[in-house]
C-alpha cells in the first residue's frame, strides 16, 4: 500500500479594505494561476467572490480562513493558507 499525500495549494491573501463600522473586509486572493477579489461581510456571514471563474474552488476554504482569522487581519496585510486540493 502506498500512502498518497493529498494535493495542496497555497492561497495568498491581501487585505485591501476594512471597515468595522460597516462590518466588512475586502481583499484579493491568489491561488495557482487564479486571482479573485472578495468582500467578506462578516456581520451577515456573507462572502462575495469575483470573478466567477474558479470561484467554487476558493470560496469555501477562503470563508473558513476569514472566519478563523478575521480579527487578526490588518489593512495592507499579506497572509496565506493551505487548501487541500490542487487548483
Amino acid at each position: 500500500m502506498s500512502s498518497k499525500r493529498l494535493p495542496e495549494t497555497t492561497a495568498h491573501v491581501r487585505i485591501t479594505g476594512q471597515s468595522w463600522q460597516q462590518g466588512k473586509i475586502e481583499g484579493e486572493v491568489r491561488a495557482s494561476d487564479y486571482e479573485w477579489q472578495f468582500q467578506w461581510r462578516f456581520r451577515q456571514g456573507e462572502l462575495l467572490v469575483e470573478p466567477s471563474l474558479g470561484r467554487s474552488l476558493i470560496k469555501e476554504p477562503l470563508e473558513r480562513f476569514l472566519e478563523k482569522c478575521d480579527y487578526q487581519l490588518e489593512l495592507g496585510g499579506d497572509y496565506s493558507f493551505t487548501i487541500r486540493a490542487e487548483i
